[in-house]
Order: C-alpha cells, then sequence, then structure tokens
C-alpha cells in the first residue's frame, strides 16, 4: 500500500502515529482482509489490537456481517463452552432454555478472540475443530452445526512458551498463527508518542473546555524516553489528568512538572510479551491454604451458631433444662471469643478476622465437637416426638412472624447470624 492508502485507513479507524512498524502492521491488516484466514494479533496490553480486528473485518467481504470482540480471559472456565457453542435445555443446572453460542449467532461474520492465551484447554481442542472444519456441537447435545465464521485472534502473552509449558495446544497456536501482525508498543513508536499526547490533551481540553496542554523541550525528551508500561491508554491517562489538574495553561509544562505525572506510576522493567501465568506458583498455594483455614473457622463459627439455636429451642421445652444440666459443658464455649485462624508461621501472614486472641486451629477438636452435637441432636430427638428439625423450623417460623418476616431481627431475637437464618430459610423451604 502507499502511504496515502495507509493514512486513509488510519483516518477512517482514528490510527495516529507514522512509525514504520505501525504502518506495516496497517499494510499487513490490510492485505490479509480480503481472505479467510485466520490471524493472530500480538502485542502487550493497551497497544491497541482491537483496532486491527475491526480493520481486517470492515474492509473483508464479511463487513455486512456480526463482528463481536469476547475476552477470554473474562468468561469463567465453567460457562466458556455454552458462551461460544451454546447450550441445550437442562444440559446443566441452570440451563431452562436453550440457547445460541457466539459461533452461531455471528455466522457469516468475524469473532475477535482478546486475551485467547487465557482459553481452557478443553476449549482450545473445541475452537480448533471449529477453525479446521467450521463444525461444533452444543454442551449437552450429540448434533454437529456448522458455522462459517472468521476468526482473529489476540494475545499479550508468549503463546510458544506457553505451548512449550504444555497451557497452549501447539496446533491451535500455528492454526490460529495462519498471519501473524505484531502491534508495536508506545516506547518503540519513537515521536508518535508526541502526535497521541498532542491529540488526547486536544480532545480533554475541548471535552473539559480549557485551554490546550503544551510541553516545553525538557518535558517532549522526557515523554519520548518513558516506557509506557500501559502504552496508549496510560498515555491516555496521563494526557487527562495533566489537562485536568494543571490549571496554569498560558506557560508550557515543563519536565519536573511532567515528571510527577510519570513516577507515581512506577514503570515496568519488562519488555515484549508477558509469560503466562502459571498455576502451580508459591502464592497460589498459599492461597489454598489459607482458604483450608478460613473453611475451618467457618465451621467453628457455624457450630458455635447452631450450639446457640439448639440451647434456644431446649430452654423452651418442657425436658430441655435437664438436657442442658447433663450436657452443660457442651454449651459452655458459646461465651467464649472465637480464635483467629492464622497460616503457618513459614509463610507471610494476614488475619482472616479482626485481630483478637489468636491460636492455633485444633482439628480434632472440631471432630469432637461434632461428635457432641449430634449426641445432643440425638438425646433432644428421643425426648421429643417431633424432630429438632421441625423444633428448629418452628422456631424460626414462630421469629419471624413476631419480627414481621425482618430476618436482621429475628435472628437477634434466636440469637444466631442474619446468614445462619437465610441459609435456615433456604433449607427448610420456609416461606417469608
Amino acid at each position: 500500500m502507499n502511504p496515502t492508502e495507509i493514512q486513509a485507513i488510519k483516518n477512517r479507524f482514528g490510527i495516529i502515529g507514522t512509525s514504520p512498524a505501525l504502518n506495516h502492521a496497517i499494510n499487513v491488516a490490510v492485505q490479509v482482509a480480503a481472505t479467510d484466514l485466520t490471524v493472530l494479533i500480538t502485542g502487550e496490553s493497551g497497544s491497541g489490537k482491537e483496532s486491527f480486528s475491526k480493520i481486517i473485518h470492515s474492509i473483508s467481504s464479511r463487513k455486512h456481517g456480526s463482528f463481536i470482540a469476547i475476552n477470554c480471559g473474562a468468561i469463567p472456565e465453567g460457562t466458556i463452552d455454552s458462551e461460544f457453542f451454546g447450550h441445550e435445555k437442562g444440559a446443566f443446572t441452570g440451563a431452562l432454555d436453550s440457547r445460541k453460542g457466539y459461533f452461531e449467532t455471528t455466522n457469516g461474520g468475524t469473532i475477535f478472540l482478546d486475551e485467547v492465551g487465557e482459553m481452557p484447554l478443553g476449549t482450545q481442542s473445541r475452537l480448533l475443530r471449529v477453525l479446521e472444519n467450521g463444525e461444533y456441537i452444543r454442551v449437552g447435545s450429540s448434533k454437529v452445526l456448522k458455522t462459517n465464521v472468521r476468526v482473529v485472534a489476540a494475545t499479550n502473552v508468549n503463546l510458544l512458551e506457553a505451548v512449550n509449558n504444555g497451557r497452549f495446544r501447539e496446533d491451535l497456536y500455528y492454526r490460529l498463527n495462519t498471519v501473524p501482525i505484531y502491534v508495536p508498543p508506545l516506547r518503540e513508536r519513537g515521536e508518535d508518542v508526541l502526535l497521541l499526547f498532542r491529540k488526547f490533551t486536544n480532545d480533554f481540553s475541548e471535552k473539559y473546555r480549557t485551554k490546550a496542554v503544551r510541553l516545553d523541550v525538557d518535558a517532549r525528551e522526557l515523554l519520548m524516553r518513558y516506557e509506557f508500561p500501559g502504552n496508549i491508554r496510560q498515555l491516555k491517562n496521563i494526557a487527562e489528568q495533566i489537562t485536568i489538574l494543571e490549571t496554569d495553561k498560558d506557560l508550557p509544562i515543563n519536565g519536573a512538572t511532567l515528571n510527577n505525572y510519570l513516577n507515581p506510576l512506577q514503570p515496568s522493567s519488562r519488555k515484549g510479551l508477558v509469560p503466562l501465568r502459571q498455576g502451580d506458583d508459591s502464592s497460589t498455594s498459599f492461597s489454598e491454604r489459607e482458604l483450608l483455614y478460613k473453611v475451618l473457622f467457618d465451621m467453628r463459627r457455624d457450630m458455635t451458631e447452631l450450639k446457640k439455636l439448639v440451647r434456644n429451642v431446649l430452654e423452651n421445652e418442657k425436658y430441655g433444662g435437664d438436657i442442658l444440666k447433663d450436657h452443660q459443658e457442651l454449651f459452655s464455649s458459646i461465651n467464649n471469643p472465637e480464635p483467629v485462624v492464622s497460616a503457618p508461621t513459614s509463610e507471610p501472614t494476614r488475619l482472616l478476622t479482626p485481630p483478637q486472641q489468636t491460636r492455633t486451629v485444633d482439628l480434632d477438636r472440631y471432630s469432637d465437637e461434632r461428635v457432641e452435637i449430634e449426641d445432643v441432636l440425638h438425646v433432644a430427638a428421643e425426648e421429643e416426638s417431633l424432630s429438632l428439625e421441625d423444633k428448629e423450623k418452628e422456631m424460626i417460623i414462630k421469629a419471624l412472624r413476631k419480627n414481621n418476616n425482618k430476618r436482621k431481627y429475628a435472628a437477634s431475637a434466636l440469637g444466631i447470624s442474619e446468614r445462619t437464618l437465610y441459609r435456615k430459610i433456604k433449607q427448610y423451604d420456609i416461606e417469608e
């Protein structure tokens, strides 16, 4: 393409810059748009990868079809197959009706898969089948469906490294990477930084009805030396901050003033694509251990609340006093402060609850308390014709009616938390 045609594309899609790397990326996008080849756009976060997917779609033969941009990293792993390929009624809990997926609704158009490196391995294999022969199957179905969709993918992670680590399918990588487009980061685009900064500040000055910001020589040089780990998105934020916060715009912004907006951002020292995050690092392992401690603490708290509820029930029953007397040691800890659960001292720790008296969790104690609770429930069931569950349900209903179905006050009257009351209402299917 000649410079005039490239500039026309830039004007149409709002792309600012004259760097050779940017022009080359635009040239490749325009050339591949006329085909149905799969394209993989690589580049750092905030470098403008989605703009290239729109260029490819808008000047292709599919321009009158649908275009949809999907962030693969933002869709939960449990629902991504349904989102992509649809599902049948009853395929899983909550699937009350059949649903079309993106590959069905976008038939004849273009799908932009952003952050494709975050896609689960199971979904990767299904995507590969779509790319190879246009076939897919809805979740919960055995019927093979066909689609004619062009896929443009993008990533800011190193997919080759992900392939070597077993986090991304090698065959899918080469299938997506039919035509690669590299979008250069802002630090590799030279004076494009100044052009973009001027564009952003002019736009914000019109928006906020103020004078446009000007930079002196030192500030311009500083701006061009800065690495911009957040790329265009970061530069835009800086331009907006300066436009709003710098009230004296009669004089140009100097290097010292501009440095105040750059230094707090703590630029990263990384270069190029980031590695795909791993699932077996120490921080993840620590989080799992911490979660286990929290679950154990919640068990301790729920048992205490159950004790309170049992005591309240027994206090209102004919033989409840005798039962309480016989098992008074079981209820002696109700009014004691609950322990704070801490992680092992060999790891960096943080409290999971507000600071209180700290002691180590005794797993045997939880087992003993569960046995004791079961014994009390068994005694109560033998003493009365109705089960403890029926008594508990009856007491909850009475408390709700007495407090006009206000859970907060009903829970207070029962001596349990509002969360436990809500769980009991669901458990016993109580109509409020």
